[in-house]
């Protein structure tokens, strides 16, 4: 037995996801070395990645607006000093339907970055390699702890202060 839309009654609803776009919102790339006339024969690099998100519904059924935002910075690790600073936000838009309310906003913070981070990985490493330094692979990024860790730290925040 079927109903109308051809699905089984009582099961799931089918999840459809597409990438309708991804674009660099916003970039810059520092060369510190260059800048400050430094050679790079004492350089001990020592890489630094942060990662934030940002996903937002856009005025389109179904549309939402997913950003990756990368800080990537370089010290050497026997001066302290900056070495390079690469800042990029990246971003997609996605066409999701069949996600039940509850789960959309992991959804969208976990699935869709995934999908965005190898084209992320490549432009860290054609702009770290275009900037005259070794090109960046960058780890894959575990967007469901990194998920978590923003899960943790808002229930942190909303937790009234201990008076001692």
């Amino acid at each position: 037995m079927t109903e109308a839309n051809g699905a089984t009654p009582g099961a799931a609803p089918q999840v459809k996801m597409s990438v309708l776009a991804q674009y660099v919102r916003d970039m810059s790339f520092e060369n510190m070395v260059a800048q400050k006339g430094l050679t790079n024969g004492d350089v001990q690099p020592d890489i630094q990645v942060a990662v934030s998100l940002d996903a937002r519904k856009r005025p389109a059924d179904h549309q939402y607006e997913v950003i990756n935002k990368f800080r990537v910075t370089s010290k050497n690790k026997v001066g302290g000093e900056t070495l390079f600073l690469l800042e990029l936000e990246y971003g997609g838009i996605f066409h999701v339907e069949g996600v039940p309310d509850e789960q959309l906003h992991p959804f969208l913070l976990i699935e869709c970055p995934r999908l965005l981070f190898p084209f992320v990985r490549r432009i860290i490493s054609d702009v770290t390699r275009d900037g005259g330094f070794p090109p960046l692979n960058i780890d894959t990024v575990d967007y469901l702890a990194l998920y978590r860790q923003e899960l943790a730290r808002r229930a942190q925040a909303q937790q009234p202060e201990q008076v001692q």
